[in-house]
């Protein structure tokens, strides 16, 4: 499961240094996948292309470079950083511990 913020943030940006995949960002933000990952623009995917806010007014998590921190820690940083425990599993983006690391090396240029 990929990680999603919820409502009762408070915009405190304690989550979002702590993520190695760049996967947070400040409400309001246009983000890229190639942010703190080793993607780079090919034929299939521009990586470098912004991609419009998922949240206005509060911190979000891309799903799409989310991987629990799978590759990295043994749990999600963001979850125990957060003092209003507003990280949380996105029960509706599942993806076990092998789809997390692929996506992880994805990502990171890993094999």
């Amino acid at each position: 499961m990929a990680i999603k913020i919820t409502n009762k943030c408070i915009n405190c940006g304690a989550c979002e240094p702590e993520c190695p995949n760049t996967a947070i960002y400040e409400g309001g933000k246009k983000w890229r996948m190639s942010d703190g990952t080793s993607l780079k623009k090919n034929k299939i995917l521009d990586s470098t292309i912004f991609q419009k806010p998922k949240k206005k007014d509060i911190y979000f998590v891309v799903t799409e470079k989310c991987t629990e921190c799978v590759g990295f820690y043994d749990v999600p940083q963001c979850v125990i950083v957060c003092p209003v425990q507003c990280c949380i599993q996105d029960k509706k983006n599942f993806e076990n511990k092998d789809k997390l690391m692929k996506k992880k090396n994805f990502l990171h240029g890993g094999h």
